[in-house]
């Protein structure tokens, strides 16, 4: 297979340096360009010490249509709100996109506005957009120019209800998420609340009912409704979840819980084997039955782990999944579109294991 000339715009964020990590080790990439604002002059290896020796480039500032001129795909690990104007330039430019911002990801304008108090710049580009989870939109992502890459509590949060959505076993409008991250996932500017005395043997619920990934999940999971079952889906009522991140004192990794209301009578055993029915030949989801997951067991792995329980007494279903928020939940995934995008088998440059302990 020939190489591909590679760019990744916000290289110096954790999600930035982590997509240059993997991308440096793929075989058919050729990273050419990284760019940081706040860095630009910098060796990447001075700022970040663990990629000496192994990514031989320097930052530089984003000037989007002289990057397209050195790149055949675009990574853009850019803050919300700054990537329409670089997604616009590269697809002007004819080449493929993979944006980890939110700015494609939601397919209404008005709630991307709503949500990000943003007018979007360019809304004609988001209907060519694909959410870019592969295990759901395998297909149009191999088709596309413009992936928008899933937030990381979205990542989790789906790929754990998805099974009971699509088959609708469950009540719409009966979903709790509970989720915690560790503290890459608000990112490598620092503020007061990642202080590491702040942070430390500490653990803090935040945007209660108001984080920017509840719209992101809603939609598709509404999406999901019925799309597994023989009876006539007809109106479909949408999905409303009620959402509660949680800080942790980890690096990395998500932890998310979800209970929602059963509306069947499925037992256990019916239920797991839905699970793994519907997941069948994923390499990147691994349902578990004899353990629980652990984001500690998917440390620096593009691995989704899943396992579903039954609180029969309740009436209530509870899935559990793990990620690390920086892998499956932004760069290893995004990389995973790359793939398909390319025709690369899906799996390229994302095998290795988790780190451990």
């Amino acid at each position: 297979m020939t190489s591909v000339r590679v760019a990744v715009a916000g290289a110096s964020g954790y999600t930035g340096a982590e997509l240059v990590r993997l991308l440096s080790q793929h075989p058919h990439v050729q990273l050419t360009a990284v760019t940081s604002e706040k860095s630009a002059g910098a060796a990447i290896s001075a700022v970040y010490p663990h990629l000496q020796g192994i990514v031989p480039l320097s930052f530089e500032a984003l000037a989007p249509e002289a990057l397209t001129e050195r790149a055949d795909v675009l990574f853009l690990a850019l803050p919300h709100t700054k990537s329409m104007d670089p997604v616009a330039s590269g697809l002007k430019a004819g080449k493929r996109v993979v944006d980890l911002s939110a700015d494609f990801r939601l397919k209404d304008p008005g709630t991307y506005e709503t949500w990000y108090q943003t007018a979007h710049a360019h809304p004609q580009l988001i209907k060519d957009a694909v959410y870019g989870l592969p295990e759901l939109h395998r297909s149009a992502i191999k088709q596309t120019r413009l992936v928008a890459s899933p937030g990381c509590y979205p990542t989790a949060a789906i790929l754990q209800l998805a099974p009971l959505i699509a088959h609708g076993l469950v009540a719409a409008d009966s979903i709790v998420i509970d989720a915690k991250s560790g503290i890459s996932g608000a990112g490598r500017s620092p503020a007061l609340p990642y202080h590491f005395p702040e942070a430390h043997e500490s653990l803090e619920p935040y945007k209660i009912g108001q984080h920017r990934h509840i719209p992101e999940i809603e939609q598709e999971l509404t999406g999901l409704v019925g799309t597994r079952t023989q009876a006539t889906r007809g109106e479909v009522a949408p999905v409303t979840v009620a959402f509660t991140p949680h800080l942790v004192p980890m690096n990395r990794g998500i932890l998310s819980t979800a209970y929602a209301r059963m509306k069947g009578q499925l037992d256990i055993a019916e239920l797991r084997t839905l699970y793994r029915d519907f997941y069948k030949g994923e390499r990147f989801v691994r349902l578990l039955e004899g353990a629980m997951p652990n984001p500690r067991h998917v440390r620096g792995a593009n691995y989704c782990d899943i396992a579903v329980h039954l609180d029969r007494r309740a009436g209530w279903v509870v899935t559990v999944a793990a990620i690390d928020n920086l892998i499956k939940g932004a760069a290893g995934q995004a990389i995973q579109a790359m793939n398909l995008m390319l025709g690369y088998p899906e799996e390229t440059g994302l095998v290795a294991p988790g780190i451990y302990p």
